[in-house]
């Protein structure tokens, strides 16, 4: 989140440029995969390049110059560029492929490739024409004319098999003699990632949460009713008797109309609201033990309050974060029930699995952490099925948005969705700023592994911008966006408890952004006035709370800053290993302070007591 004072419009725009001037200072698989290897060997990668074929024709090989194409007749699922393969209405046969190398070590491999299909082939029962998918000499999947639809379908293949070879991913196509089908291709991917358990404290329960939410709207999007379930296993050697929702957003009602309520329990017994009916006790029936998993239930209603928020409406455009309640932590330290805090954030939980689904009226864009798909709903509704995998939110929109898209060179699918008033021209400014940025923080981290990326622009939030996984709030800024989209990283990746260890998030982020934007911080640190000696980089948010006007001074600017100054002790090749490495050991884990100190520590000979205590990061 870039943190603003909670001024007037003009005020925050001027705020947020202040701040960031002065803290820059300067559906089968393939094959079985094999043993899933340590977190710490893969280097997660996105190997097909130029998926979106946004970027001509190389390094794909075409059957003829008409198959990766933007001509009249179809269109693209993202951008302006496709693969249209047949659609002559006679014997043909068109061939796509690439090489690629799928790196060695990853537990993860997935292919992905977006597909439509229209015919004019009237049978429902022969397959006159037919489409293939291969990598290797595998073939994964073999589509015809009877697999007809009207949009797109996303294709999802399990290719852990191929982690460490170079093989080609090819899609033919063959038509019959008569009668036209077209096979269009958009946004092929092949991501990979190093596993779901990386090393980390096993006290952290209840571990590996997946929820499933069906909720639908009224008709302008402000209130949402339906189901949620969540399950979840306890990963403790200590039985757990109970569990704990955070109902975060009923911080921004009152505990007699709260925003978020919890109704009609079943798999435990709901107790009572605590920390400002933001966090409820359930009860379990009998105690969970170690391994043992279990599933909670209940019945959801969320009404959004007004205002331009990371949870409220900004007139017709609706901002949903923070509102499906999910599970809280207890680790070594107990339960984590810490109070909401609007300086910063509050959250802190594990790498989840979503499943939610959305019906609403047509007449509304509802954009999605996750990947989302629209199929028609009742009359003039929609249904978005939103999927995510290995995130620690879930947030959505609704509202009559402008929508643009695009993909960036490194294969990332990136839509822009504008409130009325932001013009076509910053839209698009936000758009080729998202691709940038999340290729840049791709390089350098790790590939980005969240499908799609949506970025909900307006100039009205009074906070600059906030991040979900997948999803961010951002007012049209080149800086704030390329932050916002580095805490797909840093948070949303490599997570950490966010209320007692805020700079892991916020000064991991801010330097990521000067790297971006080729910013080397020279000096910034010469700049560092202490305002007390119980002032810290490492203090938690019930400190900064009472000391707000120094938050973003200390969490963002200084914080990054000691970042540089580590690079400088390092040297810039053994720090951008460093934070490579960091991030993939920590992948889909949570990163402590003195876990990253140690991580530091071994990456030179200098001894850094010294530089910590300079820095005041302690822990």
């Amino acid at each position: 989140m870039r943190s603003t004072p909670h001024k007037a419009f003009a005020t925050t725009v001027l705020t947020v440029a202040a701040l960031a001037a002065a803290s820059l200072g300067t559906t089968p698989a393939a094959a079985t995969p094999s043993a899933a290897p340590r977190a710490a060997a893969c280097t997660p990668a996105q190997a097909v390049a130029n998926g979106g074929f946004e970027n001509g024709t190389s390094p794909w090989t075409q059957s003829s110059t008409s198959v990766i194409t933007s001509r009249t007749g179809q269109s693209a699922h993202t951008g302006t560029a496709f693969a249209w393969l047949n659609g002559v209405g006679s014997t043909h046969t068109d061939t796509l492929s690439q090489s690629v190398t799928v790196p060695a070590g990853c537990s993860t491999a997935s292919l992905t490739f977006w597909l439509h299909i229209d015919t004019a082939e009237t049978t429902t029962s022969t397959k006159y024409d037919k489409l293939t998918a291969k990598i290797g000499s595998t073939t994964l999947a073999t589509y015809s004319n009877l697999d007809k639809n009207t949009g797109y379908v996303q294709k999802s293949f399990d290719v852990s098999a191929f982690a460490g070879q170079t093989v080609t991913v090819a899609f033919t196509g063959t038509e019959d003699s008569s009668l036209q089908t077209s096979f269009v291709i958009d946004d092929v991917a092949l991501d990979t990632s190093g596993g779901t358990t990386p090393p980390g404290d096993p006290t952290r329960t209840p571990a590996s949460p997946s929820y499933t939410v069906s909720l639908s709207s009224n008709t302008s999007g402000t209130v949402w009713t339906g189901h949620q379930s969540a399950t979840f296993t306890n990963a403790s050697a200590t039985a757990l008797t109970e569990v704990y929702l955070r109902l975060w957003d009923n911080y921004h009602g009152t505990c007699s109309a709260m925003p978020v309520t919890v109704t009609n329990v079943t798999g435990g017994t709901a107790g009572a609201l605590s920390v400002g009916c933001t966090a409820l006790q359930i009860t379990l029936p009998t105690p969970l033990a170690q391994g043992q998993s279990a599933t909670i239930g209940f019945d959801l209603g969320i009404t959004v309050p007004s205002g331009a928020d990371r949870f409220g409406h900004d007139g017709a455009f609706n901002f949903i974060g923070n509102a499906l309640p999910v599970l809280a932590i207890k680790d070594a330290a107990g339960w984590h029930l810490d109070p909401y805090t609007n300086n910063g954030e509050s959250f802190y939980s594990l790498a989840s699995d979503f499943r939610v689904t959305l019906d609403h009226p047509s007449t509304l864009l509802v954009p999605a952490t996750g990947t989302s798909v629209d199929t028609p709903g009742s009359s003039g509704r929609t249904v978005t099925t939103a999927t995510a995998s290995k995130v620690r939110d879930f947030a959505w929109a609704a509202g009559p948005f402008t929508k643009i898209s695009g993909t960036s060179p490194g294969g990332t699918a990136v839509n822009v969705y504008s409130v009325s008033g932001i013009s076509s021209t910053d839209a698009q400014s936000m758009l080729t700023t998202a691709k940038s940025a999340v290729d840049a923080h791709s390089a350098r981290f790790g590939a980005y592994p969240y499908g799609e990326l949506d970025a909900v622009i307006d100039n009205n939030y009074w906070f600059g911008g906030m991040e979900y996984p997948g999803f961010v709030l951002d007012l049209v800024s080149t800086t704030a966006l390329t932050h916002e989209i580095a805490h797909q990283w840093w948070y949303g990746i490599v997570g950490d408890d966010e209320y007692n260890s805020p700079w892991l998030d916020e000064a991991f982020t801010d330097y990521a952004t000067d790297l971006a934007q080729n910013k080397t911080g020279t000096n910034c640190w010469s700049s560092v006035s202490w305002a007390s000696t119980a002032e810290k980089i490492t203090n938690s948010m019930a400190y900064w709370d009472t000391h707000s006007s120094r938050y973003s001074t200390v969490i963002y600017g200084y914080g990054k800053c000691a970042l540089h100054d580590l690079r400088r002790v390092l040297g810039d090749s053994a720090m951008t290993t460093l934070l490579k490495d960091y991030a993939t050991s920590h992948w889909y884990g949570v990163s402590t302070t003195a876990e990253f100190k140690a991580a530091a520590q071994a990456a030179t000979s200098t001894d850094l007591t010294s530089f910590w205590t300079q820095h005041r990061i302690e822990g």
